[in-house]
């Protein structure tokens, strides 16, 4: 029978947060679910949008930029959505509380997408830059709200996976909806019958990211009451103020490498001469120097032997998922514009935007995420170990570009393939992070010491951070025009994951002892 019980700091009554929904899951997962849905629908509606309009001719409506320049832009905005995790995830630590953090995030998010919504270059970059600030505050926090849930819940692991599933279902969505807006010949004769100008369908596109978001900040203040359990705002700083001034260092560094960007109007065509490379190698050296700093607050602070190694994995663990994105992130940049340029958008006559494939990875999500539930849950103590999945998932990712290795050596002469080879891409892709992405959220929830939750998880999301920022540099060498070009940066994404695959696996007895027992 459920009980009531009361917080110290509402003087409320609400449900029992041991109630559950089906399957033993926590009933407060429900809000999580439908507004971090609704989030990434905006999220992935707009990427799917970003570089194809970048890209795209003045005369279609879009920017005219170069593919290094548009990659470049993209890579360093999608790195910088999860580098200001940190500082999120510190300030929900520290003085927000993550409820509130989450709803804070959730109405920059919308303003940003309303802001790309108008046709003015200068409201382009300000949205990017509010939906950074906002990504911030929001994707750390929900995710260790989720993580808070499960305290002593052996389905922690499937509640990440159902959780994974939602964001999924946004995502598959929203580059149907979006992508319908900004390409489709039908929309933009509807535009231009209705006295609109066609050309800008793109932002119509990007408007639509922003209901989204809206429609998530309704769900999650509705069902506000199912997770008054979680999330609460902290009694006391938990972290010292050097941790506060690499976080403050990061963000400057942020808000530089977006001015430059915006500043250089007549931006480089080629990666390799003109990259600003200090810009490089800062972004390299963030993750190594505020894992750095962590561990030596954990060691001065007297923290456990067993709290430091366990720390310590989520740091080894980290390059490895920085690998993984630079390759899985390929799927907004190289691999939107392989299915532009290079793949016939028809099948059975029908013929659609390109940047539909955006959905393909989340529709496989949605139908996949079940079963690896299922065969986590059906395993028991034979499920295999966090690091063993991370090593699998960097292999199938490895799989997915040695197809496109094979699809870039018919798609010459003006030649198009069929949409399949990438959808086999994305089916590889799939498997991969269903291996990688849920487990890493969820061992990072494991791992880290009960005050500094936030903040790790702020550091995992800096290692999707620089994954997708290295991920557009490498896309910027996609060049369907020179011969042998695609069958190099594709081969060779193929190399930097599956290599470092095997390493880790050899790895996994030695990184399974410093986990005590955690899996």
């Amino acid at each position: 029978m459920s009980q009531a019980i009361t917080t110290p700091e509402t003087k409320t009554t609400y449900a029992d947060p041991t109630k559950t929904l089906v399957y033993g899951h926590p009933i407060g997962l429900a809000n999580l679910f439908f507004t971090e849905l609704w989030e990434r629908f905006s999220y992935y509606g707009m990427r799917a949008l970003l570089v194809l309009y970048m890209t795209a001719a003045l005369a279609d409506g879009g920017l005219g930029y170069s593919t290094p320049r548009a990659a470049f832009i993209y890579g360093l905005y999608t790195g910088a959505v999860y580098i200001v995790a940190l500082p999120g995830g510190w300030i929900a630590d520290n003085i927000l509380g993550a409820r509130h953090a989450v709803l804070v995030g959730g109405i920059i998010i919308a303003l940003g997408h309303f802001s790309m919504a108008m046709p003015q270059i200068e409201f382009f970059y300000a949205g990017m830059i509010l939906i950074v600030l906002g990504t911030g505050f929001l994707k750390p926090n929900i995710s260790s709200m989720v993580g808070s849930l499960y305290e002593n819940n052996p389905r922690r692991d499937a509640g990440f996976s159902i959780f994974y599933m939602g964001i999924n279902i946004g995502a598959g969505i929203s580059p149907l909806v979006c992508g319908y807006l900004a390409q489709s010949s039908a929309f933009k004769t509807f535009l231009s019958s209705n006295g609109y100008n066609p050309l800008g369908s793109w932002h119509w596109g990007f408007g639509a990211a922003g209901v989204g978001m809206s429609i998530g900040l309704i769900f999650y203040v509705s069902m506000f009451r199912f997770i008054k359990h979680v999330g609460n705002k902290p009694e006391k700083p938990t972290t010292s103020p050097a941790v506060l001034a690499v976080i403050l260092l990061v963000g400057l560094g942020l808000f530089a490498a977006v001015a430059y960007s915006i500043s250089q109007s007549s931006y480089v065509n080629t990666v390799t001469e003109n990259l600003p490379k200090i810009l490089n190698v800062v972004v390299l050296l963030i993750g190594p120097t505020a894992m750095g700093i962590i561990l030596y607050y954990l060691r001065a602070s007297g923290a456990s032997k067993e709290d430091f190694r366990r720390v310590l994995v989520i740091c080894v663990l980290f390059f490895f998922s920085a690998v993984f994105w630079s390759a899985f992130e390929q799927a907004g940049s190289s691999l939107n514009l392989f299915a532009e340029k290079l793949t016939r958008n028809s099948i059975f006559g029908w013929d659609f935007p390109s940047s539909y494939f955006q959905s393909v990875n989340s529709m496989f999500i949605i139908l996949l995420a079940p079963v690896f539930t299922f065969v986590w849950t059906v395993l028991g103590k034979r499920e295999p170990s966090s690091p063993a999945k991370f090593s699998f998932g960097l292999f199938f990712v490895g799989v997915g570009f040695l197809i496109l290795v094979v699809a870039s050596t018919l798609a010459v002469g003006g030649v198009k393939v069929a949409p399949f080879w990438l959808v086999a891409v994305y089916f590889f892709h799939t498997v991969g992070e269903l291996c990688l992405s849920p487990v890493g959220l969820s061992t990072v929830t494991k791992l880290a010491p009960a005050k500094l939750v936030g903040m790790m998880m702020g550091i995992w999301f800096l290692s999707l951070s620089l994954g997708n920022y290295m991920g557009g540099v490498i896309a910027g060498y996609f060049d369907p025009n020179a011969e042998g070009a695609l069958v190099t940066l594709f081969g060779s994404v193929a190399a930097l994951t599956i290599l470092p695959a095997a390493l880790l696996f050899v790895l996994t007895p030695s990184i399974k002892k410093l986990m005590g027992g955690i899996k």
